[in-house]
């Protein structure tokens, strides 16, 4: 590997690295400390901007990458985008709705680094999330939009440059930047907050990684993260884990 290559996977490690502890801080202030939850506002603006930033103080153009979404009134990438995402969703909704009652319905307790997981059996309730319509916004605007950005648009942009692309799938072409860039993005989560189950995370970051990979840009990502986020959440309200959000 090149020096200019091993200085931008240095590059992509470190800015990770930096916004994720970063992100960290700032959840322990609102959740730990008892300070103002509109400090959760800067949880986005990192994920969005901390590349741009980076990028400008290495005089690189950040308009080079897809880390801004396209403009409302260029209807074609929103047009295809939709499309994509809507034939992705119809094509795995069934599995992915057995899958979830088979979990949920399956009661079973793990033993993980000396840590015992108990989880029990839930089963269907039919009680909706408590606000659809925020479900929505915050999973769209807040979660998804700016992690894709962040993930898709810059990281693995930029691992592609390290690794290029080499394989077709589905009519994209993808490499080990896909694959490191899901890893990043599952265990970034355990950065900010630990769960057991984040690994799990890995698989659709594939997706999301895919979506981007097929169509240069975030905004099929953007949909099938934010998707995949408030179908957790309102199959979660209809079978009593959670109460939506």
């Amino acid at each position: 590997m090149t020096r200019a290559r091993r200085d931008l996977v240095a590059e992509v490690v470190l800015l990770w690295l930096g916004t994720l502890l970063l992100i960290r801080g700032v959840v322990t202030l609102v959740e730990g400390a008892g300070l103002w939850e509109v400090l959760l506002a800067l949880v986005p603006v990192l994920f969005m901007y901390a590349p741009v930033a980076v990028l400008r103080w290495r005089g690189e153009d950040a308009d080079a990458l897809p880390l801004a979404l396209p403009a409302f009134s260029d209807r074609g990438p929103w047009l295809q985008a939709a499309k994509l995402a809507g034939v992705v969703i119809l094509a795995i909704t069934v599995p992915y709705l057995i899958g979830y009652h088979l979990y949920q319905s399956t009661p079973f307790t793990l033993d993980l680094w000396g840590i015992r997981v108990v989880k029990p059996a839930f089963h269907f309730q039919g009680t909706l999330p408590d606000s659809l319509l925020k479900l929505v916004g915050y999973h769209l605007f807040f979660v998804a939009v700016p992690e894709e950005l962040f993930y898709r648009g810059y990281m693995q942009t930029r691992l592609d440059q390290v690794f290029p692309p080499r394989w077709r799938l589905f009519g994209a072409r993808v490499g080990p930047g896909l694959l490191l860039t899901s890893l990043l993005f599952a265990f970034g989560h355990s950065l900010v907050v630990f769960q057991w189950w984040h690994f799990a995370i890995f698989f659709p970051s594939l997706l999301f990684g895919w979506a981007r990979a097929r169509t240069g840009e975030v905004v099929a990502g953007s949909m099938l993260h934010a998707w995949a986020n408030i179908s957790v959440a309102t199959l979660d309200a209809l079978y009593g884990v959670s109460g939506g959000m």
